[in-house]
């Protein structure tokens, strides 16, 4: 599909965009004429991909928890092309049990990643837009930032933190042109849905997680890219502080069977 380059001029960098929904917000904005530089723990193989056609690309292997490092990729940004318009922070990890059981290690590592990391990345970009008084920053929460799910303390309190992080700092920036929303995604196929509930073992509860989403099926790493280049456009250009929720119909209401009996499935 021909696209309209609508974001030609603009500078992004994305975390976690090794993969999942950080690859696909990379592709989009790429593909929609961003300079796109992408930010993770180690470069995709598909990287080469996203740099056909596109102005240009840069792949940065760095630690969303490490402030210097993500600022001496900043700083190299701004040295080449002047300014930073979009931030998507999109890197992430999961883990799962109830807090009684749940080893400290992971409950830091959980926040540390999605929590201070989303912290540390912003950190290091907002001066750059506070400078040049524009930009759009978006931030990865999830569903399960917004409603709880069994086992999920120690990501549910990640993301939730991010959502209300997000919310803060629109408030802050607003008056230096800075936009910054939330995109709560429901339940995606990527590596970390898969590493979280793909096992066999888990075929049954996998299965109730995808029947709560009412368009009856997961979700795919370019409807979220989709909502984020939304959200990077003028097209929200009055849109603020706002958690933008493309789950397919999760959290709207608990699905029991009643559509199936009248016939509406």
């Amino acid at each position: 599909m021909a696209q309209d380059q609508r974001l030609a001029g603009k500078v992004a960098l994305i975390t976690g965009a090794g993969s999942g929904i950080g690859l696909a917000c990379a592709k989009r904005f790429a593909q929609e004429g961003a300079v796109v530089a992408g930010l993770d723990l180690q470069a995709p193989s598909g990287w080469a991909e996203i740099a056909r056609g596109a102005p240009t690309t840069d792949f940065f292997v760095a630690d969303v928890c490490d402030l210097s490092a993500q600022q001496e990729v900043v700083a190299e940004l701004v040295q080449k092309h002047a300014r930073i318009d979009i931030l998507v922070t999109a890197a992430g990890v999961a883990t799962g049990g109830p807090v009684h059981l749940l080893p400290e290690a992971e409950w830091d590592r959980v926040i540390n990643v999605n929590l201070k990391g989303t912290f540390l990345t912003a950190k290091a970009v907002l001066p750059t837009m506070v400078a040049q008084r524009a930009g759009s920053v978006i931030t990865i929460g999830s569903v399960e930032g917004i409603v709880g799910m069994e086992g999920g303390s120690a990501y549910n309190a990640s993301k939730g933190g991010v959502v209300l992080l997000t919310k803060n700092m629109a408030l802050d920036y607003a008056g230096r042109g800075i936009r910054v929303n939330c995109i709560c995604p429901g339940f995606i196929e990527t590596p970390l849905l898969h590493a979280a509930v793909g096992a066999e073992a888990l075929s049954a509860q996998r299965e109730k997680i995808r029947y709560q989403h009412k368009l009856g099926r997961f979700g795919k790493p370019e409807e979220i890219a989709g909502a984020a280049f939304f959200l990077a456009s003028e097209d929200s250009s009055f849109v603020t502080g706002q958690n933008l929720v493309v789950d397919g119909g999760y959290i709207a209401g608990l699905r029991v069977g009643f559509a199936e009996l009248m016939g509406l499935a």
